[in-house]
């Protein structure tokens, strides 16, 4: 190498899903006509580094090179996107050009995007970036307007900058940059949810969702308008049990990989995408995760099922199975995690009135089969509870002197000595146990093997179907704090699942 030829490596890591790969941020300068360039596979963003880069040295009071001046972001084959090398680059600029000492580098990760006037601004998907970091034993520079994400981390040596000037005189004069704050308490209360004391009459739809709370079950609710779904379905995080610390921080990581500012709370996420929702916002894509991630160890809620598009709702059948989903592409793929409550809401038939009094629903049998069939029978099938809803009467609507209906927290109270019981027996929710499981757990006598076989005979239930009967069965079983399965608990059971049933 020549003695005017100077390298300068600065460390730093990509977007890459939940992964966060180190990005070797290397920087040669040597004599030549006056050129800046990037390689590495950077796209748009990260090629625009050079301008950002370039005015916010100089407005800065730093010299920018003359010369041939090359930045390589190693390694070369992942992609690089977003705003957050700028920083790296322009702390290897300096330091290539002797502006910043060497050892400043070691042992250091420089993320930021940078504005023309130097200050730091915040930069998005950053969180996975600092958990590796921090497993790494590195310490972290990243602009102080990302000090939410900072402060979600304990154990790391996080320093935060506002402005790229005060960050090279700290550098220069090994001075420490300011340290960024302890991670947040949660608040002792959670906040308000809507209360299941609200929803008039329904107590069917009540009763299943306790059971979706105390096994984890999929909820799909078929009523006419103004029955309460929606009602319900928002009522069911406050059945839940709060996020587990490793829970809240996988949560968070999901937000910030989806752009979003990731917040810490003990509140189990609640996603209710549009049904306008395209398979990409729904399931996501090799660079973002889709609703049903973001909904992970929550609720994922899809009112007018079968208004969404059909490629999207079949796109659902494998993360209901596996908790997780994988997007394949020809350049890249990712896996996100997806272990999602569903609960689905839908129109008896196109207008929403079908088998309501006073002939209000003019659909032809035609129609309503057309529309039903727009969610298919696969689909169908891995949905625990298909529960038909009626209107509620004028008289649970406007009863005042009727017995208080059970608020959410008496209801949650029993929902949770249920999952204790299938934590103890199993270490997980019934909705999620194994075939094996079932044949541990789930023993069935020869009264419920009978009216099991019955039911099989009946309605032509498939394996899958009969396996989430069981299941369903376990969970009302431990709600009545029941060791064995009883026949009442299977016949609750299979009356939860109105869809394998021919309609009334």
């Amino acid at each position: 190498m020549s003695p005017r030829e100077l390298v300068a490596t600065v460390l730093s890591r990509a977007a890459l899903g939940l992964h966060a790969p180190l990005v070797r941020v290397e920087v040669h300068l040597a004599p030549g006509l006056p050129n800046f360039s990037i390689v590495g596979l950077p796209e748009a963003t990260v090629r625009e580094s050079r301008e950002r880069v370039r005015t916010a040295l100089r407005t800065c009071g730093r010299e920018f090179p003359p010369g041939r001046l090359v930045v390589n972001l190693a390694p070369a084959d992942l992609p690089k996107e977003g705003g957050r090398f700028d920083l790296p680059i322009a702390i290897g600029v300096l330091a290539a050009t002797g502006q910043l000492p060497i050892d400043c580098l070691r042992e250091r990760e420089f993320y930021g995007e940078l504005s023309l006037g130097g200050e730091l601004r915040e930069t998005g998907k950053l969180l996975p970036a600092l958990i590796a970091g921090r497993a790494a034993g590195h310490e972290l520079v990243v602009p102080a307007a990302n000090g939410a994400e900072s402060a979600m981390l304990e154990g790391a040596r996080i320093r935060e900058a506002r402005h790229l000037g005060a960050l090279c005189a700290a550098l220069a004069a090994k001075e420490p940059c300011p340290v960024a704050d302890p991670p947040a308490d949660l608040p002792a209360s959670a906040p308000d949810l809507p209360d299941l004391r609200e929803v008039r009459g329904q107590h069917a739809a009540k009763r299943a969702l306790e059971i979706a709370a105390a096994g984890g079950h999929a909820l799909l609710m078929v009523g006419p308008p103004g029955a309460g779904k929606t009602m319900l379905a928002q009522r069911l995080p406050g059945l839940l049990s709060p996020l587990e610390p490793q829970e809240r921080m996988e949560v968070a990581c999901l937000q910030s990989a989806a752009g979003r500012r990731p917040t810490l709370t003990s509140i189990r996420p609640f996603c209710a995408p549009h049904h306008s929702a395209s398979v990409a916002a729904l399931i996501g894509h090799a660079a973002r995760p889709g609703e049903i991630s973001l909904a992970h160890h929550g609720v994922l809620f899809l009112d007018e099922l079968p208004e969404f598009p059909r490629n999207a709702l079949e796109a659902l059948r494998e993360p209901l199975e596996t908790g997780s989903i994988v997007i394949a592409r020809a350049h890249r793929s990712a896996e996100w995690p997806a272990r999602f409550q569903l609960v689905a809401a839908m129109n008896p038939c196109p207008c929403g009135y079908h088998g309501a009094a006073r002939g209000r629903c003019h659909c032809t049998g035609e129609q309503v089969q057309r529309y039903r069939q727009r969610v298919s029978g696969p689909l169908l099938d891995r949905i625990d509870m298909h529960l038909r809803l009626a209107a509620p009467t004028a008289e649970e609507l406007l009863e005042r002197d009727c017995a208080a209906p059970e608020s959410s927290g008496d209801v949650a109270l029993r929902a949770e000595r249920a999952r204790r019981i299938q934590s103890v027996r199993q270490g997980m929710p019934n909705a999620r146990l194994a075939v094996d499981g079932l044949e541990e757990h789930c023993r069935l006598d020869r009264d419920s093997r009978s009216l099991l076989e019955r039911a099989i005979g009946r309605f032509g239930l498939s394996a899958r179907a009969c396996h989430r009967s069981v299941r369903l069965a376990r969970t009302i079983a431990d709600l009545a704090a029941s060791a064995e399965i009883a026949p009442t608990h299977l016949a609750e059971a299979l009356g939860l699942r109105a869809l394998d049933r021919p309609p009334e």
